[in-house]
């Protein structure tokens, strides 16, 4: 059992917490990844210096908590990572704006807490926006889960900048607890966040936990063509992200995989050490389908981006720019890339 090295840990925002430089994301576990395959992939991420593990109680219908937590219970580690878990995005019966409210708030963390076999979360966070709910009742719901124990710190997850710093003016006015962390999409197809998001969480602190740092499997070169999806992948078992594999995505993934047989390395860690060594960036989440996935992303831990690969990339695609459109599930973001 490898423990995690001090030296290798990063400061969450402005919080206590100490994670890694990358964070073990749950989504697969359950849908598609079984859970032996699951469980293997928790132990090897944190035998290889990951500290740092989220969820959802929507992935795979609950199932993927009720599997990490079988994962943790299973080593005895519980204790020694961070765990995350989210809530709010509707799902099963009831109007979506119900979603935010205290009731289901309250109810699901007790679920969540269930499924994960502990006695509290590290990080609750909020998965989606609400556009009816408003932010002091989600607010004092997390606040009344704090108090309890039960919660240690709270997030959002892709939020627009201002719903994020209306979250944070809330919570100082009414002394509420307040958002210590933001998990947005952000790889380098769509560097979008980095005009207004990532510079208000520079200055208020913000931990910043992107999701898709592979863009959905399009950086690791798992897509030849717009129409040509392999059988298994992502995009087939949810088609919704089709719309993101645009054919300047494309090119831009065949010059990112060129780059990184420059370099000795593989595409996907290329774009994942990219995501890694962002200034603004805390740990991006990887979330491995298969063991060997798991065992590909590791060694980035020890790698750096070096200035002149991150220039290459910069013209690859600008700063600030999209040549996909990883907000076309947020509800928020309009713009459409083709």
């Amino acid at each position: 059992m490898a423990a995690v090295s001090p030296s290798a840990l990063r400061s969450f925002g402005r919080t206590d917490l100490k994670v890694s430089a990358l964070c073990l994301g749950a989504m697969n576990f359950g849908d598609p990844t079984d859970d032996a395959e699951s469980i293997r992939i928790v132990d090897a991420a944190l035998d290889g210096g990951i500290n740092f593990v989220d969820t959802a109680d929507v992935y795979a219908g609950g199932h993927s908590e009720e599997v990490l937590g079988r994962a943790l219970a299973a080593n005895g580690r519980r204790d020694a990572i961070v765990l995350a878990t989210k809530v709010g995005i509707p799902h099963g019966e009831g109007e979506p704006g119900t979603w935010h409210r205290r009731e289901h708030i309250v109810a699901t963390c007790e679920t969540s807490l269930r499924r994960l076999q502990t006695d509290r979360i590290d990080l609750l966070q909020l998965h989606r926006p609400s556009s009816v709910v408003p932010q002091e009742e989600t607010l004092a719901a997390f606040d009344e889960l704090i108090r309890a124990g039960k919660v240690r710190y709270v997030g959002c997850s892709t939020h627009p900048a201002w719903m994020v710093m209306e979250a944070l003016a809330t919570s100082e006015r009414l002394g509420l607890p307040s958002y210590v962390s933001e998990q947005p999409p952000y790889n380098l197809l769509d560097r979008r966040i980095e005009n207004e998001l990532l510079p208000l969480c520079r200055k208020y602190g913000l931990a910043v936990i992107p999701w898709s740092p592979l863009a959905a499997g399009i950086l690791a070169g798992r897509y030849r063509s717009t129409t040509d999806v392999p059988e298994g992948s992502r995009l087939t078992r949810r088609p919704q992200m089709r719309v993101r594999v645009s054919p300047a995505a494309l090119t831009a993934a065949e010059q990112v995989a060129a780059l990184a047989a420059d370099l000795g390395i593989t595409p996907g860690q290329l774009a994942t050490l990219w995501v890694k060594d962002q200034p603004d960036v805390t740990a991006p989440i990887i979330g491995p389908r298969t063991l060997a996935q798991l065992e590909e992303s590791l060694p980035v831990l020890g790698m750096t981006l070096d200035e002149s690969t991150a220039t290459r990339l910069d013209e690859i695609v600008h700063p600030g720019n999209a040549v996909a459109d990883f907000h076309n599930g947020s509800g928020w973001m309009k713009a459409r890339i083709t």
